[in-house]
């Protein structure tokens, strides 16, 4: 399990502590003060990290409201004891069908959205396997606080489509998986899938 450095967890709490202030103080010299907090913990991640200082502003400062997790869901879809992977246009490399949660969309609605999109399956979500704080099994590291929902899902049908995300999918056997896409899913992660998979009675996994 990963450790996150001691500087990132101080700069997401002062990123968290301005954002709660900015959402629910009135005095004028108050928000100044946690507009300079937020901008501390801006150049806190920019630097010690590769994310340039103006895209770290735009993440912080399109957040508002009390600070809450992102949610990024992650679709284990099976067949003939393959698991499904799509690879990634960004990086190249092959992760689970998924991506970010839209607010508009129960978690079910999300996943099915999310393999349809990227991989061109149609399935039915089964049961959760996992809820993981990502911040302590991927890097790279992030500026926010991300849970990781990996869905175990009923495969239906396919018929991959050319998108704007992912290049193909196909279905790998657990010994023989592609170059993974560690940001969005790890080996371990891989693994636990198809452990889930094996086991009837899974008990859900979470940090």
């Amino acid at each position: 399990m990963l450790k996150e450095p001691r500087w990132l967890n101080y700069a997401k709490k002062l990123q968290a502590i301005a954002q709660a202030g900015l959402a629910y103080s009135k005095d004028k010299y108050d928000i100044e003060r946690f507009e300079q907090i937020r901008e501390i913990s801006v150049d806190i991640m920019n630097n010690y990290t590769n994310i340039e200082h103006k895209k770290i502003e735009e993440l912080f400062v399109n957040e508002d409201g009390y600070p809450t997790p992102k949610v990024d869901v992650r679709a284990a879809i099976f067949k003939d004891e393959k698991i499904l992977l799509v690879k990634e246009k960004i990086d190249g490399f092959w992760s689970l069908p998924g991506g970010w949660a839209d607010v508009d969309l129960s978690l079910k609605e999300n996943i099915i959205k999310e393999a349809r999109e990227e991989a061109g399956v149609e399935i039915k979500p089964k049961r959760i396997i996992a809820i993981l704080d990502r911040k302590k099994h991927n890097n790279p590291i992030m500026p926010y606080g991300i849970y990781k929902v990996f869905i175990e899902c009923t495969f239906l049908n396919m018929k991959f489509e050319k998108n704007i995300e992912t290049s193909n999918a196909e279905f790998f056997r657990e010994d023989d998986l592609p170059p993974l896409s560690t940001g969005r899913n790890t080996i371990d992660q891989i693994n636990m899938c198809f452990r889930a998979k094996e086991n009837e009675i899974h008990e859900t996994i979470f940090d």
